[in-house]
């Protein structure tokens, strides 16, 4: 459902569209992590800045290795260079991204929504937005501070109103069946 992968975070009015993640070879090249559906689609969006704004950074893709992108970032000429920028975030302005189409959703949008049961119980608020790999999963911190972990599937979240900050879940059985989970816990 969503689209770009931004993560959460937003600055003024900004999104979170990647990561460097180290240093790869000796001459100045990065690893990036994009958060972006297509991930060599970050560097379209350059200049990319940290998350106080005060740094620019112009990406060149070279390729990929092990899931990453591997960059080049003007200035950046050497690996001592390369690894000061690891776990620095890259963010761009939210009027650079295309407008999300209907039931897509940026994650960073979703963060902090309230999390309405279809009987109309409260869930939680959406703490982060996951993808592991087998799909979108929204991590729900419930009111006794636990984190509850959710499918993002139109079946199991099928309202998301992002005007009036609330997802409604309908959880298949089981899923937030807490007897069924302290009974496992004993067993």
């Amino acid at each position: 459902m969503p689209l770009p992968r931004t993560q959460p975070q937003p600055q003024d009015d900004r999104l979170c569209v990647g990561a460097f993640a180290g240093a790869r070879g000796l001459r100045g090249e990065v690893r990036v992590r994009s958060f972006t559906d297509v991930p060599e689609d970050i560097a379209t969006y350059s200049p990319l800045t940290d998350a106080n704004g005060g740094r620019e950074f112009r990406l060149h893709i070279l390729g990929h290795h092990k899931g990453q992108l591997v960059a080049r970032v003007d200035g950046i000429k050497d690996r001592t260079a390369a690894e000061a920028l690891r776990k620095v975030e890259l963010f761009v302005p939210r009027a650079v991204l295309p407008e999300p189409e209907e039931g897509e959703f940026y994650h960073a949008d979703l963060i902090g929504l309230s999390a309405e049961l279809v009987n109309g119980g409260i869930l939680g608020i959406i703490r982060t937005v996951h993808n592991f790999g087998a799909g979108t999963v929204l991590e729900i911190r419930k009111p006794d501070g636990r984190d509850e972990m959710v499918p993002f599937t139109k079946l199991v979240v099928p309202t998301v109103d992002i005007a009036s900050r609330r997802i409604v879940v309908a959880p298949p059985p089981g899923l937030l069946d807490e007897s069924a989970n302290e009974s496992e816990q004993v067993a």
